[in-house]
């Protein structure tokens, strides 16, 4: 009926354990190791991930309080702005108040002027 695929034929595709040249089977090193070397080995990695983590929070620190600091120096910055340009408009407000009162005086003379020679 169907033939079934022979195990031992080749698909073109590498076998991951094998070398390239050759075809050997490369040894996988949990099987070539001693595991207490493969076990401080993960241990040194879980060692270095947890300080590569602590720098990481660390920095992460010191980003957070340099991001507020530049926040707070923005803020008095900008307040030194907002006060310096309250003040330039309460100067105009002021001057423009004195103008209307010296026109409407000036007004008030011109007008009495003329109603008199009338």
């Amino acid at each position: 009926m169907f033939k079934r695929d022979d195990p031992k034929k080749t698909t073109g595709k590498p076998n991951p354990g094998e070398s390239k040249m050759t075809g050997d089977v490369k040894q996988k090193k949990i099987m070539t190791q001693p595991l207490p070397q493969i076990l401080d080995e993960i241990d040194d990695s879980i060692l270095a991930a947890n300080e590569a983590a602590i720098d990481a929070r660390k920095a992460a620190e010191e980003a957070r309080q340099a991001g507020e600091k530049a926040a707070g120096e923005a803020a008095r910055v900008a307040a030194e702005a907002i006060s310096r340009v309250q003040k330039t408009a309460t100067d105009a407000l002021e001057l423009a108040r004195l103008l209307n009162s010296t026109i409407i005086e000036a007004t008030a003379s011109v007008q009495k002027k003329l109603g008199g020679k009338t």
